[in-house]
């Protein structure tokens, strides 16, 4: 792992939520984006080279609506940057951390996606992301 690739911030609504951040960062969202395959709406913003999504459900059964359910708006996941996601997963594994998804997705802000499992990482779902290669 590189670095931390952002944060993810669970929240009731993304309009309102990116007002507040936009106030508290002095700056908008530089995206908003949907990924209707994990049923959620995100918005990114930048503070110096750390970035932060905030996420909204867009359907009662995204983990994002079950999180808000259980918990309430905060904190959902630290995502961290890896050179080749694969290969993580793979490392990752052999240290005995449980791969949400062992097949990288899709993700966000053209990222490939995987989770580990937040049972064995203190409680926080980590996020590994690899930035898709435009051909």
């Amino acid at each position: 792992m590189r670095n931390i690739e952002h944060i993810g911030i669970a929240v009731n609504n993304l309009e309102t939520s990116n007002l507040l951040f936009e106030k508290l960062l002095g700056t908008p969202p530089y995206k908003l984006e949907e990924v209707p395959s994990e049923g959620v709406k995100t918005s990114f913003f930048k503070s110096g080279s750390n970035k932060i999504e905030l996420l909204e459900a867009t359907n009662p059964d995204s983990p994002i609506a079950k999180f808000l359910e259980k918990k309430g708006e905060g904190i959902h996941h630290i995502a961290f940057d890896v050179e080749n996601i694969v290969d993580e997963i793979v490392r990752l594994k052999n240290e005995g951390f449980v791969v949400l998804n062992e097949i990288p997705k899709k993700g966000a802000d053209n990222k490939l996606v995987a989770f580990l499992h937040p049972k064995g990482t203190n409680g926080v779902l980590i996020e590994l992301c690899q930035e898709i290669q435009q051909k």
